[in-house]
């Protein structure tokens, strides 16, 4: 914070110039914009490393978006060499029902993404997607990255 001092010019009695300082506070703002601009860069940078944990080459589509009815939906993801994640942490392939289960308490109405690798092949894509039907969730969905 910086302070300055105002003069202002007053005739005195005998002619002469006499002078009163008084006070003006002022904000200097300039360290406030420096860190708040470096903020700035910090999440841009960081943002985009937050969408997902497992690193997926999704395949590109020209379907519309997926609108946000659930604030959190469950994320399976399936690597190019047909491992398979929930959120960050890995599953076998036969425990994947009954966790999900687990975690959605059972509500067959729990939005499920699936994210998978786009030279995985269609076969094991299916056989997860199938798996999770027959397990009664019925709001499962394929996620892609958009077309150019």
């Amino acid at each position: 914070m910086g302070a300055s001092m105002q003069s202002k010019g007053r005739v005195g009695k005998a002619g002469g110039r006499s002078r009163a300082y008084r006070p003006m506070s002022e904000i200097n703002v300039t360290p406030f914009v420096d860190v708040m601009l470096v903020l700035l860069v910090v999440f841009m940078i960081t943002a985009p490393l937050l969408t997902a944990g497992v690193d997926i080459n999704l395949p590109r589509s020209d379907a519309n978006p997926i609108t946000d009815e659930d604030n959190k939906p469950l994320e399976v993801s399936i690597t190019d060499k047909g491992v398979i994640y929930i959120g960050e942490t890995e599953v076998q392939r036969d425990r994947l029902v009954n966790l999900l289960t687990a975690m959605t308490n059972n509500d067959p109405d729990r939005r499920i993404f699936i994210r998978a690798d786009q030279t995985l092949n269609y076969g094991n894509v299916m056989d997860i997607l199938g798996t999770l039907n027959k397990a009664g969730f019925r709001k499962v969905a394929l996620l892609s990255n958009p077309a150019k």
